[in-house]
């Protein structure tokens, strides 16, 4: 079955960085898209960065310069490195695949930027 396992998180000072990584199995990671979402208290999940199968990048304007999404196929693995952290940050943040119709989600990994 499709599995997503994050690690990563943690507690860091506002303008830190942090890189958090995904190890997908039981799907063909290569041909797969993945993306990073993120969950604040009392907030909606909202999409951070995406990435094609073929490496294309997409970014949510509140990251755009400061995060960067990247996969190593060899590896099945898909990454987030954040740069220049703001308390705003502070979330649940969840990789996310869809196969077929259907997505999938880790455990999520909790990040906390204190200010």
């Amino acid at each position: 079955q499709v599995q997503l396992v994050e690690s990563g998180g943690g507690l860091v000072q506002a303008g830190g960085s942090l890189r958090l990584s995904c190890v997908a199995s039981g799907i063909w990671f290569r041909l797969n898209g993945m993306a990073w979402y993120r969950q604040a208290p009392g907030k909606q999940r909202e999409l951070v960065a995406t990435i094609s199968s073929g490496g294309s990048t997409n970014y949510a304007d509140s990251v755009k310069g400061r995060f960067t999404i990247s996969r190593d196929n060899a590896k099945d693995t898909v990454y987030l490195q954040m740069n220049t952290l703001k308390p705003e940050d502070t979330a649940v943040y969840y990789c996310n695949t869809r196969v077929a119709v259907k997505d999938y989600w880790g455990q999520g990994t909790q990040v906390t930027v204190s200010s």
